[in-house]
């Protein structure tokens, strides 16, 4: 008798699946009138490593006396001085609003909701650059290459997230690979369905190979829901 598939045995979450997140909470600190008025200076009290997220977070001490934990960017260092508000400079590190970036500046961190503390472009070694703007809006490149809206008064940091390299290191072996992935709450290793017996799974079987169209409607069920789920296109695109 064949198992149940992954998904199917995931079901909306039980135990053994829960996607669970164990990483430090990242956000600015709450807007005041210092930093709304002009700059307010912070110093970077230690470098944090996460090892929930690919990035190092910085521990930054803000002269009111708030404290916040946020992405760092590449290049910054313990004891450095950061500004954060809409007068301060545009240097790698600090934090502006999206009206006082100028355009072509590559940012991250950038608050999807004036406010909320940052919330989009925190993947170690992404970046992205604000295209344009106007009174109320303004459109950042993603790094994905789609264009993103945000709120003009929305803030960002200035630069590129740390920890760009992190890739470019082989892992050597499947341990590393385990704990890793570990790290992150991520199954390893898995199965492919290929290679799994035709009762186990519905590629399974057929010499590693599906044997079968690997499109599936997305209300399919649980068991047969496998392979691209409406996929849009399916083989390679022509070249132009």
């Amino acid at each position: 008798m064949g198992k149940s598939l992954i998904q199917q045995r995931r079901g909306k979450g039980t135990l053994p699946f829960l996607a669970t997140r164990n990483r430090l909470d990242t956000r600015y600190a709450a807007k005041t009138g210092a930093e709304t008025g002009g700059v307010l200076v912070g110093q970077v009290m230690d470098l944090v490593k996460d090892s929930g997220r690919n990035s190092i977070l910085a521990d930054v001490m803000l002269e009111n006396g708030e404290r916040e934990l946020i992405v760092a960017a590449e290049g910054v260092f313990v004891g450095q001085k950061l500004q954060q508000g809409k007068d301060a400079s545009v240097e790698i590190g600090n934090v502006l609003p999206l009206f006082s970036v100028p355009e072509g500046c590559p940012v991250f961190n950038i608050e999807k909701v004036s406010g909320d503390g940052g919330v989009s472009v925190k993947t170690g070694g992404s970046y992205a650059l604000l295209v344009s703007k106007d009174g109320k809006k303004a459109v950042v490149k993603m790094p994905s290459g789609k264009n993103g809206v945000f709120p003009i008064d929305a803030r960002a940091t200035v630069g590129n997230i740390s920890c760009g390299g992190r890739t470019e290191k082989p892992l050597i072996k499947a341990g590393v690979a385990y704990f890793a992935k570990r790290s992150k709450h991520l199954r390893y290793p898995t199965v492919r369905g290929v290679a799994m017996n035709p009762v186990s799974h519905p590629f399974g079987g057929a010499q590693h190979h599906p044997g079968q169209s690997k499109s599936t409607a997305r209300s399919a069920p649980a068991g047969r829901k496998v392979g691209a789920i409406a996929s849009r296109r399916t083989g390679r695109k022509k070249k132009l």
